[in-house]
C-alpha cells in the first residue's frame, strides 16, 4: 500500500526519481514494472499503477460496453493513452512528453501515494486546487459519514 506525498524536481529530459521509501514497495509489487496513465477524472494528474493492479483496472475499462459514449471515453483516457514504465539505475522513470503535457507536469511535481496506486501533479496545481476546493466545504456524501476518523 502506497500513502503519503512527495515534492520531486523533473530534469530536462522529464524523468522523475522514485522517492527511496517507496523503491522496495515498487519492486515487491511489481518488479519495478509501472503504468502510467491520465488520471480519470482530474485533467491535472496522471495515475501510475504497479502493472498486476494496472492489469485488474485495465480488465474492468476494457469490459465495460463500447456502445455507451462516455465508456468509450474512459477506455481512451485510461487505455489508450497508458505507457509502461519502469525505473533505470538510478531509480528514475521517463514520463512521456504527451503525458506531461496534458497534465502540465513541469519541474515541480508531487507523487502521492494512493492506496493501489500513485497520483502525480504538478506542485502549483495541486496547491490551487487544495485552496480552491476544500473537503470541508463539500456536501459529504453517505459513504464519507459513516466514516470513524
Amino acid at each position: 500500500m502506497f500513502f503519503g506525498e512527495t515534492a520531486i524536481n523533473l530534469d530536462a529530459k522529464g524523468r522523475m526519481a522514485i522517492p527511496a521509501r517507496y523503491r522496495e514497495d515498487v519492486a515487491e509489487a511489481c518488479a519495478d514494472k509501472l503504468v502510467l496513465t491520465y488520471n480519470a477524472f482530474e485533467n491535472n494528474s496522471l495515475w501510475m499503477y504497479p502493472l498486476p493492479e494496472w492489469q485488474r483496472v485495465q480488465e474492468q475499462v476494457m469490459g465495460l460496453s463500447t456502445f455507451d459514449p462516455s465508456h468509450r471515453m474512459l477506455q481512451r483516457r485510461l487505455v489508450g493513452s497508458a505507457a509502461h514504465v519502469q525505473p533505470d539505475g538510478s531509480g528514475r522513470l521517463l514520463l512521456p512528453a504527451t503525458l506531461r503535457q496534458v497534465a502540465n507536469l513541469e519541474r515541480g511535481v508531487v507523487l502521492m501515494g494512493l492506496g493501489n496506486k500513485f497520483e502525480i501533479w504538478n506542485e502549483d496545481i495541486l496547491n490551487r486546487t487544495r485552496h480552491e476546493h476544500p473537503l470541508s466545504e463539500a456536501e459529504p456524501s453517505q459513504e464519507m459519514v459513516r466514516l470513524v476518523l
